[in-house]
This record gives structure tokens, C-alpha cells and sequence, in this order.
């Protein structure tokens, strides 16, 4: 279903408020977290050993890309040590110092938040949050993990890659739905309903003979509320996800561009990013409430898409697909009218079940990922 009109269209909406929580369940609404983080102007204005920084929130990553290459690798990394929040989460930037600026970044914040934890101005419960941050940075720290972004403000956001990303003939991108943050990017109760379970179920499937990245790059809804039937935190993420793009097209340089793997609501982001040959060499939607588009025929049309079959346990497929007063993301991606290239779900059980190993879903993700010829 697209959009509707008439009174079926209003029962539609009314339907969609009811499941998705527009209807009065208590949900939070988020603010979207946007642009570079606090430091960048002073990245920017870090002219001491040598040319003035393109600035992170207006320079394309291939001028970023242009500026790292031309700076020899002790500037490199003494811009990294200085501004290490502003060059960890810099697309454009060379990735390994990416890598070292977010572990700098990390056990910085992990510093100030055992301080919060300790801090008599606070309460109680600011020091149980304080505690379980740190924790976490404690966890992202730990061994030999490639955090490629991370960024405290609000909820948190991360991305960690599993794979050789400088050299991998072949880069995927998993994009999560609602209810993703720092604290919840990885779950041990529910491993493949999280982007870094996804990502290593991927990674393992393919032989780790590519590189994926576990993108939880964007402020998602949190539970069944407004947040998650309307499009504005979708439209705030999708410029974040094609800056990710361009930033792996001008540092990773693959045989070919990401493929990325789109779920629930991160479907809506992938829609409205609305990827580019140069920057995607396929979309793949699981789980999906719909793109924000009435057909494939919205997206690029060099831009392969495919749509995975919904397991008949997925709540996703009582959300009906409209767009109405500002509700609902269209038509559903599996409805072969959509133009959307099928895969299968076989084995595949509940919304967050199709990067279970085992799953048809898994075997043709993995497909994918590896590219022609190399399955």
C-alpha cells in the first residue's frame, strides 16, 4: 500500500497511531544529536603546525580525505591527540587514525563519567548512569576493537568495524531501527536484533573475507511512540549515513561501494538517504515498516535494491504501510508491486531474527556482501 485517500486512508492512520503508539502510548521523544561534536571549531581554528583544518561540519570527506593526505603522519596523529572527538568521528579521515583518536576519546570520557560516579553534587541515580557509561567506554577499550566513530552527546552513538576496512576488497554497512544507542549496540539477550550482532553474524558468514561496520550513527526512536511512525529523526540520519558513504569512498576505496543492510527504521533512513552508485553497490531492507518512498522507482535506480521476506513472526507486518498526516513510511518493500528484488527468510524467526546463522536470510545476505563470483 502507498498512499491512500478517503475514509480507508483515515482508518489506515488510525490503525498505524494505534500500533506504533501515536495513539497515546507513553514514548519517549527524542532530540536528534547532528552535526560534528563540541570541539570542532577549535579542530577548525588548529592552525599550528601547518595548513588551517577543513571544517567538520561543511567540508565533503574528500576534502577531508585531500587535507590527511597532504599532512605528514606525525601531524596527523598530533591533530588526532588534540582533538581526538573531533578526528574519531571526521569521515574522510584516514581510518586507523580514526581508530586511535576514539580510543583517546573513549578513556577521556570514561575518566570524566567515574568522576560523575563519585561526585556528591549528584544523585543517586546520576551516579548509577555514570557507572554504566563508563562501563561501556570500558567495554568498547577493551582488546583490539576498531571503534570507527563514537560520540557521547545524548544517547550515544557508535560505530565499530569487524574486518580489515583500509584494504577490504568488500565493505558492508548494517543500519539499525528503533531503540539503538551506545548502551544498547550490542545486547548479549538479543545478539542479532543489535548492529554489532548483525556485524559479526555477517562477518562470519562471509569467511571474514570483507570488512562490516556496525553504524548506530544516528539518534533512533525509542520504543512504539511518534518517534517511530514519522520520518523527522529518519530525515535527520539520513545526511549522516551518505556523509558515512562518501567517507568509506574516499578512504577505504573498495573493489566496489558499501553494501548496506537497512533494518526496521533504519529501512526509512536508507530510503531517504537515498544512495548513489558511487556511494552504495546495493541496498537490502529487513524487517522493514517501509523506505519513505511509494516504490523502488523513488530510489537510484543504479542502486540495486532488495527487500527480505518477513518471517510470519514479525510484529513489523501488522504496521500498515501509508503515509498520512505525517504518519507511516509508505509502501512495503516486500509487496512485489515495489519493484524491490526478493531474498528469502527461511529459518528465520521474530524482527530480530534474519542475521541469525542458520537463516536463509544469512546465507543470501552474506550473497551479497561478498559480491559476484565470490559466494
Amino acid at each position: 500500500m502507498g498512499k491512500l485517500r478517503g475514509a480507508p486512508a483515515f482508518a489506515a492512520a488510525l490503525a498505524l497511531a494505534a500500533v506504533l503508539g501515536a495513539g497515546g502510548w507513553a514514548a519517549d521523544t527524542q532530540t536528534a544529536v547532528t552535526g560534528p561534536p563540541p570541539g570542532a571549531a577549535d579542530f577548525t581554528a588548529d592552525a599550528a603546525q601547518g595548513p588551517r583544518p577543513p571544517d567538520p561540519a561543511t567540508a565533503a570527506p574528500a576534502e577531508v580525505a585531500a587535507f590527511f593526505a597532504a599532512l605528514p603522519p606525525a601531524q596527523q596523529d598530533a591533530l588526532a591527540l588534540r582533538h581526538p572527538l573531533t578526528v574519531g568521528n571526521l569521515d574522510g579521515a584516514p581510518i586507523r587514525l580514526r581508530y586511535r583518536a576514539n580510543a583517546l576519546a573513549l578513556a577521556a570520557e570514561r575518566t570524566r563519567e567515574l568522576a560523575r560516579a563519585t561526585d556528591p553534587a549528584l544523585t543517586p541515580q546520576d551516579h548509577e548512569a555514570a557507572r554504566t557509561r563508563a562501563e561501556r567506554y570500558r567495554t568498547l577499550l577493551d582488546g583490539h576493537r576498531q571503534i570507527l566513530a563514537f560520540d557521547p552527546r545524548g544517547r550515544g552513538q557508535v560505530a565499530e568495524v569487524y574486518g580489515e576496512l583500509a584494504d577490504a576488497a568488500r565493505i558492508s554497512v548494517i543500519v539499525p531501527g528503533s531503540d539503538i544507542d551506545l548502551l544498547d549496540f550490542d545486547r548479549a539477550e538479543d545478539p542479532y536484533g543489535t548492529p554489532a550482532g548483525m556485524a559479526r553474524a555477517l562477518y562470519e558468514a562471509t569467511g571474514h573475507r570483507t570488512a562490516v561496520i556496525a553504524w548506530a550513527g544516528y539518534t533512533t526512536p525509542v520504543g512504539l511512540g511518534p518517534d517511530a511512525a514519522t520520518e523527522r529523526l529518519a530525515a535527520a540520519g539520513a545526511p549522516r549515513l551518505t556523509r558515512l558513504l562518501d567517507g568509506l569512498a574516499a578512504t577505504a576505496r573498495p573493489q566496489s561501494p558499501a553494501t548496506v543492510f537497512c533494518h526496521s527504521y533504519g529501512s526509512v533512513v536508507c530510503g531517504l538517504a537515498r544512495p548513489t552508485p558511487a556511494e552504495a553497490s546495493g541496498v537490502v531492507v529487513l524487517g522493514s515498516p517501509g523506505m519513505g518512498v511509494d516504490s523502488a522507482a523513488d530510489l537510484d535506480p543504479g542502486v540495486p535494491l532488495w527487500a527480505t521476506e518477513r518471517n510470519g513472526s514479525d510484529w513489523i507486518g501488522d504496521v500498515p504501510n501509508v503515509r498520512l498526516f505525517g504518519l507511516g513510511h509508505g509502501a512495503d518493500p516486500t509487496d512485489p508491486g515495489f519493484g524491490a528484488r526478493p531474498l528469502p527468510a527461511t529459518g528465520s524467526h521474530g524482527h530480530t531474527g534474519y542475521f541469525a546463522p542458520g537463516t536463509a536470510s544469512l546465507a543470501a545476505y552474506a550473497a551479497l556482501a561478498l559480491g559476484p563470483g565470490r559466494a
